[in-house]
């Protein structure tokens, strides 16, 4: 039982392991810097580089959009969706998801979702779904930490401390199904037809998380999950990616006020079966 089915690579965790300890000794020998080896380290040319490497993979959001839209475009291709298009660049939201039905989407993109940017978003008044999608193309990061990070410390603690309403989470990007992410879904039934060519990219299905129509209060301190067929976004994404029912995550949030300090706990249910619970905790909010 797991929050997320994929887990960390521990073969590819050790390789990167390895070649950071390399880098770390070795890094003097490499380029055309003119400094011997204790001028180097001491210059922070090496440190530098790191972060400047670091910070471009975190700020460049350039790659993760070209997924989305790609597997956008084939949404619309398939009849999945009516259309789609951009937010305007100064909006937290990214995209407007035209339904079949005539309502809308939005969706908002995240990075990996045990960081605190997990926790900016703002549903638009005038959407009547709300989605987020988590992008993370570190593949030697452990997706199982990050899910449960995610939405239990992190999207759960808002939704119930502001009342902000998150129909679902998607879990998905080009990094799954590759030998950086191995996907269970398509290991274990070795069945490559599951898998669906996205512009130049090859997919496995999606990971979905359904989040409760409203937030839980204290007048109704359990709030369950909605069913996948009242979100027609994600609906979307199930049939068109080769989904299966067993495989939608459904997340139930549950408070209750302890002398006068409210205690949540996040359940996470798949194939009819508790895949993660958390204890009753204490809200904090940093």
């Amino acid at each position: 039982m797991s929050v997320i089915p994929c887990e960390q690579n521990a073969d590819l965790r050790d390789q990167i392991e390895r070649f950071a300890e390399v880098l770390k000794t070795q890094a003097h020998t490499l380029g055309a810097h003119g400094l011997d080896e204790k001028d180097f380290y001491n210059s922070g040319v090496f440190r530098g580089a790191i972060e400047r490497i670091r910070g471009q993979y975190i700020a460049t959001m350039r790659p993760k959009r070209e997924f989305v839209q790609h597997v956008l475009n084939h949404l619309e291709d398939h009849g999945h969706i009516a259309g789609w298009e951009k937010t305007e660049a100064e909006n937290r939201n990214d995209y407007w998801v035209r339904l079949k039905s005539g309502k809308n989407a939005c969706i908002s993109l995240s990075g990996a979702l045990d960081g605190n940017n997990a926790t900016i978003f703002e549903r638009p008044a005038n959407a009547d779904e709300f989605v987020i999608w988590s992008v993370s193309t570190n593949a030697g990061s452990d997706p199982r930490r990050n899910a449960w990070s995610g939405i239990h410390v992190r999207l759960g603690t808002e939704i119930i401390s502001t009342g902000k309403r998150v129909d679902g989470l998607v879990i998905w990007d080009m990094v799954c199904g590759t030998i950086g992410r191995t996907c269970p879904k398509i290991v274990a039934d070795g069945q490559q037809t599951r898998l669906t060519d996205v512009g130049p990219f090859r997919v496995p299905p999606t990971c979905i998380y359904m989040f409760p129509a409203v937030s839980p209060s204290l007048t109704n301190p359990q709030a369950a999950p909605q069913t996948l067929a009242s979100v027609e976004l994600l609906l979307g994404l199930h049939m068109c990616f080769k989904d299966r029912d067993d495989e939608v995550n459904y997340v139930t949030f549950e408070i209750e006020d302890r002398e006068s300090e409210i205690w949540r706990k996040t359940t996470i249910v798949r194939g009819g079966v508790v895949q993660r619970e958390s204890e009753m905790m204490a809200i904090r909010r940093g």
